[in-house]
Parts: C-alpha cells; structure tokens; sequence
C-alpha cells in the first residue's frame, strides 16, 4: 500500500512539474497563421494614451517599449506576454476584422493553470471583440485552480483586439 502511494504521489509531483513548456515556437505560431508566408513583422511604438489603456487593462505598465504584430490584409497576428501568478504567459493571437479568431498559448512558464492551452478554453474566445468599455462582448468561463492563468489570457485578449484597433487607426490616417 506505501509503495502504491508512493508511486501516485511521485507521478503526480512529475506530471505537474512537466505541465509548463513550449507548446509551439513563436515563429512557428506565425508561419502557421500566414501559411508559411508571413508578411514582414512591424512595430507598434505606444503613445502615452495607448500606454494607460494597456495599463487599465493589465492593470499595470507593459513591459517593452514597442510591440511586434504581423499583418495581411484583415488580419494581424500578436504575440503578447502577461504574468499569471510568478511567470510569463506568451500567447499568440489573431484578430481578423476586429474580432478574435484564433488564441494559442505557446509558452507556459508557471507549475499551475497550464490547461489554459487547451482548445475548450481558448475556443470562447472565437470571434470575441471589445465593446465600447474596452471589455470583452462575452464572459469567458474560469477553470478551477487556474484562475490567474485565465485572468492573464483574457486581459492578454483584450490587449491584442486593442492593439489591432490602433494598428488599423494608424493604417487609415
């Protein structure tokens, strides 16, 4: 009987030490979403008033200067970083016309809230956009014992539809 709790605790130490990782390459993420012919990545440079929006967001300053984004035609691709509880989150995100149409994390660093990766969370965020209150037009559904790494995505969401709605401000202009 010892042997046999030994052995579930020891894989249970394992399996949650190996949740984290890199689930797909940040250049991988955006061959994929560009069908191997990714347009040439450009720069968003934050004035002050897009540096308190992201603040509001996040709820403090992002860390960077400038912020990379891939666009054609409609679409603009995000990779964004974000703490859940000690570590980074990077997640890659496609908005197409304003709204969300894909969200992939692609690196987790942290040892819990790593289901966030996985399709039944990250598919409620099909075709989301932001309403006039810079939030989200839907709820999106917490996963228990992963509460940090969901807050981070969904603000990283709401951060990436912000970053396209400049980016196509400054196209236009």
């Amino acid at each position: 009987m010892k042997n046999a709790v030994f052995i579930m605790l020891l894989t249970l130490l394992t399996a949650s030490a190996h949740a984290g990782g890199v689930y797909q390459e940040p250049d991988a993420f955006i061959a994929e979403v560009f069908a191997d012919d990714p347009p040439k990545a450009e720069v968003i440079w934050p004035d002050t008033e897009l540096k308190a929006q992201i603040k509001e967001i996040l709820g403090h300053d992002y860390n960077g200067l400038r912020i990379r984004y891939w666009k054609k035609d409609k679409r603009t691709a995000l990779i964004l970083d974000e703490i859940g509880k000690d570590k980074p989150i990077t997640t890659g995100f496609v908005i197409n016309s304003g709204r969300i149409e894909r969200v992939r994390v692609l690196i987790f660093r942290e040892s819990r809230g790593w289901e966030v990766r996985h399709s039944f969370f990250t598919d409620q965020f099909d075709n989301a956009a932001l309403d006039d209150d810079a939030q989200l037009d839907r709820t999106i559904d917490n996963i228990s014992g992963a509460t940090l790494s969901v807050r981070a995505v969904t603000k990283l969401a709401r951060v990436a539809l912000l970053l396209d709605k400049t980016v196509n401000a400054q196209q236009e202009s």
